[in-house]
């Protein structure tokens, strides 16, 4: 991969809620690739935030050279959207980890919509799935946690001293803005950021 300049931008682009109903669908689309157009219903859950198209578009065109054949960790999969993206994309396979039983059990439903056997949905909490040793390494992962819960350190943190990790994986982190990142693992390097209103979004290289 190409060694990238980190490129900060500011964008008009904030961060989207689904309905305020309890249990009310909302919808996330696939961009490109095998199933390009494709819309999923999402359901409402306290903290879920779908990565707008916006953001999603920018970080697939980070990744375009990348993605083919990538197997992917999707850390707090809520909506699925990312890993979908780059299941559509074809990634070789994905594993899709949700605390949320009801958020796990539909993703398994919008997968099988999709006929999509090279995903996994693991119904656990992130943190205490990454806190063990590695039972398989990625090449490239998703961390989009809810915002201002002290989940996104401790998940990068894990996921290198636990071996989760492939040699140069590639680690996207989607965090509130303001979000301090001194604990980063030393030798992960940023490849690219934005800020798209409230939030920050990064792309870093293991090395």
């Amino acid at each position: 991969m190409k060694q990238a300049k980190s490129n900060v931008k500011r964008q008009g682009v904030n961060s989207k809620r689904l309905p305020a109903v309890s249990g009310a669908p909302g919808e996330v689309r696939v961009i490109s690739g095998k199933w390009r157009g494709r819309k999923l219903a999402v359901l409402n859950a306290e903290g879920l935030r779908p990565t707008t198209d916006r953001v999603k578009e920018t970080l697939f065109n980070w990744l375009m050279h990348d993605i083919n054949g990538a197997v992917v960790l999707d850390c707090f999969a809520g909506s699925g959207s990312l890993a979908i993206e780059a299941l559509s994309r074809y990634a070789a396979g994905a594993t899709l980890v949700e605390r949320d039983s009801a958020l796990a059990r539909h993703l398994k439903q919008n997968l099988q919509k999709l006929s999509c056997d090279s995903a996994t949905v693991v119904n656990q909490d992130c943190l205490s799935l990454l806190s063990a040793p590695a039972t398989q390494q990625y090449s490239l992962v998703f961390i989009d946690p809810p915002f201002r819960k002290g989940l996104a350190i401790p998940c990068c943190q894990a996921l290198q001293q636990q071996g989760w990790l492939t040699d140069n994986a590639l680690i996207y982190l989607e965090t509130e803005k303001e979000l301090a990142l001194t604990e980063i693992p030393a030798g992960w390097r940023l490849l690219k950021e934005n800020i798209a209103g409230q939030l920050a979004y990064r792309l870093y290289q293991r090395g």
